[in-house]
This record gives C-alpha cells, structure tokens and sequence, in this order.
C-alpha cells in the first residue's frame, strides 16, 4: 500500500515515513497543500497522513478540497491540535480518523491498517492462491502452514500478484507501489525481486506461479511451471 504523508518539519516527516515503511507499506512526503495537491492528482495513493498546521496554508483546506472532488481516499489527521474543537472540525472536514502528537509508531499503524480494511478500500486481511495464504496484516506468507521468508520487497510484489490474481500487473506500477516518487531504483530492481520471490514459491510447493508478460509485467495463477 502506498500512503502520503502531508508533514512540513522534516524531522518529523521523515519518522513518520519510516514507520510506516516498516510496517511494510511505501511513504511518499510532502511539505504542504500544493506539493499534495500535486501528487494526488497524479499518484496512486492507497491512504494520506494529513498534518493540519503547514507552511502553505492549513490541511483541513486540503481535506475539503478532497472530499468536495468525492475523493474516498481514507485520510488520517495527525496534529498537535488536541481540543475537542480541533479533533470535531478536523472529522466534520472530513478526515476519517484523528491523532494527536505526540503519538506512538504502533498506533498510528493499527488506525491506517484499521482505515484500510474498512469495506471499499485496499487492504484485505487473507489473501489465498494454490497452497499460499497470504496474512495482510500481520505482513506473513505461508505454505501448507508453515512460514515462508520473504524480503520486505517480495512481500510487497506477491501482495499485489494474488490482489490482481490472473490478471497482469504492469512493471511500471510495482516500481511506482514498491519505491514510491523519487526512490532509487535500478532498472533490473523488480525482475531480480520477482525471480527471487518465483524461486521461493516453486522450492516451498506453493501451488502456484508468477508468468512475465514480456515488456508489460507479471501475473500470478495456479500452477508449478511458468
């Protein structure tokens, strides 16, 4: 999943960001209203981590303008703004959950996860293709049982896979999901994950396989040969 987060001091920007990262998922950071502005418009975004208090101007602005397009993007309003006035104008704006800072990395996680798998939106909790069950939550892949060791980035592609199982997922969009705007990346970055991710799943008997379009990207179905 792929989550902006709105926060103009860099610090916290960046602490932020790396939580979220850790909890398996790919942050991109803006400082303001327009730079947020800018990259909705033109970015897949899956949830925003709204500060309210920015350089440019004030993020309920930003979430009005949202919700005025009838954008269901799931926004969290992360704030030092910590009067019942501020959190009852913050959620009548239209953000869908409320933290105040100081905060703790773990909850901040458990309320996107929570916004995420709310009915509509991206995260489903198990994912399941041949003997391969994948744990959304928990970021856990498992084999007739038994846990399968999956880099950080292999569980982001196979995420993606069994969500759009049997059909094709472009190369371009695992590389905008997995590294984000303006992340390093290697040209050969996805088919090296992708053939690391395909050699795990055939050795565990997973039942299943990843096929490469040539030039496009990949697809998951049942099966032990590509």
């Amino acid at each position: 999943m792929r989550v902006l987060v709105v926060e103009d001091e860099p610090r916290m920007a960046e602490l932020i960001a790396g939580i979220i990262d850790r909890a398996g998922f790919v942050a991109d950071t803006v400082p303001g209203v327009a730079d947020a502005d800018h990259a909705l418009e033109f970015l897949p975004y899956d949830a925003a981590v709204l500060d309210l208090g920015l350089a440019d101007g004030d993020g309920l602005t930003l979430l009005a303008r949202l919700r005025a397009r009838r954008s269901g993007l799931p926004v969290l309003v992360l704030t030092a703004r910590d009067t019942l006035d501020d959190r009852v104008a913050g959620l009548d704006a239209g953000a869908d959950d409320y933290l105040i800072k100081p905060f703790a990395g773990a909850e901040l996680v458990a309320r996107l996860k929570a916004l995420l798998r709310r009915p509509g939106h991206s995260l489903g909790v198990l994912l399941e293709a041949g003997t391969l069950t994948f744990d959304t939550i928990g970021r856990e892949a498992r084999v007739g049982g038994k846990v399968l060791p999956l880099a950080r980035q292999e569980l982001a592609i196979l995420e993606h896979l069994l969500r759009r199982f049997g059909r094709v997922v472009p190369k371009a969009l695992l590389e905008e999901k997995l590294y984000g705007d303006g992340g390093e990346l290697e040209s050969n970055a996805i088919p090296v994950h992708v053939h690391h991710l395909r050699k795990k799943l055939s050795d565990a008997g997973a039942g299943c396989t990843i096929h490469t379009v040539r030039g496009v990207g990949y697809f998951l179905m049942d099966g032990i040969t590509e």
